[in-house]
């Protein structure tokens, strides 16, 4: 259910009841585009069954999920019809239409056209753990998670957000991790694996990808030394769960290992959302909660997290700017 994770922290004094959660998203309940809209977003049945609840209680565990549906029309079609009518009026009228009335037509022509456009569905699973105040979504893309966090406080008075800060950057921790030189030195539940990127802060930004690789060696130490720092890290937790950490603290690429899968129960349809959400949550939790200690816990409003800066040796402290965070996965 949770394959790519962004996690919030909910600010304090929100607390409603899950009837008023019902409440509220069913004021904002997902409806498809109309013929000339672009876009469309709401809320539907996390369950996935027509008309039942839009928000679902399993195990105190409560589960939304926002729709989000978008029309649009190819840009080279929209530019090849403005330009058949704007040479049209010049031959009609002798002159050439201008800025705004260029802007018109094209306008007119996207209504034109939404009508014959295909829409294209997704969807943003979101876990809001009130017992800890965090608000997980399950999204490896900013942009959906934006849509998501501003559709929440949209339907929800008094509700606020922000992205979990820890003490350690991600980035700091994972280069750490790296130049540690025995695999004792990792953190306690957590394993380095065998895949990393690493990306230099210098103008050439130049990126080197471990893919099936043995990590604790001298090679990747020596791109960590040169100035090239983790943006992304496989790691596996207590030996059940294996994912990839980036330097924006996103879990991406979330994988339940062997034998993990026999705890869900049930494979029967109508209690398999149940079972996914019980072994999502269920150790998702303990993880992120393993994971921000080893990050050294939350860090303090209006604090700085700790930075890494260029290595020189083999343990690595200080501060460097922070690479990109729009790498892609492995």
């Amino acid at each position: 259910m949770f394959k790519n994770v962004m996690v919030y922290r909910m600010g304090e004094g929100w607390a409603p009841s899950l009837t008023e959660v019902e409440a509220a998203l069913q004021a904002d309940r997902f409806v498809e585009c109309g013929a000339s809209q672009d876009k469309s977003v709401g809320w539907t049945e996390p369950r996935g069954k027509d008309h039942g609840p839009l928000v679902e209680s399993v195990g105190g565990q409560w589960i939304c999920k926002l729709m989000i549906e978008s029309k649009a029309v190819p840009g080279n079609v929209v530019r090849r019809k403005l330009d058949e009518q704007v040479a049209a009026i010049q031959e009609s009228t002798g002159r050439k239409p201008g800025k705004k009335e260029k802007r018109e037509l094209q306008d007119s022509i996207l209504l034109e056209l939404l009508p014959h456009a295909f829409a294209r569905q997704s969807a943003v699973s979101i876990w809001l753990d009130m017992d800890s105040r965090r608000l997980v979504l399950n999204s490896g893309s900013q942009g959906k998670a934006d849509e998501a966090i501003s559709a929440l406080t949209k339907a929800f008075t008094g509700l606020s957000v922000s992205l979990i800060q820890t003490q350690t950057s991600p980035q700091a921790a994972m280069t750490e991790w790296l130049l540690a030189p025995q695999a004792e030195d990792w953190p306690a539940d957590l394993t380095v694996e065998r895949e990393t990127v690493l990306k230099s802060t210098g103008e050439d930004a130049a990126t080197v990808r471990f893919t099936r690789h043995h990590l604790a060696n001298d090679d990747v130490r020596k791109h960590v030394i040169e100035g090239k720092l983790p943006t992304q890290l496989a790691l596996s937790w207590d030996g059940r769960v294996a994912f990839v950490l980036t330097d924006t603290l996103q879990l991406k690429k979330i994988q339940y290992l062997d034998g993990v899968m026999d705890e869900s129960g049930s494979d029967k349809d109508e209690d398999r959302f149940d079972a996914d959400v019980a072994l999502s949550t269920g150790l998702l939790g303990p993880l992120m909660d393993s994971l921000i200690g080893a990050l050294g816990g939350e860090m303090a409003f209006g604090a700085a997290p700790d930075e890494p800066a260029p290595a020189t040796s083999t343990r690595n402290t200080g501060s460097v700017p922070t690479a990109a965070d729009e790498d892609p996965p492995f």
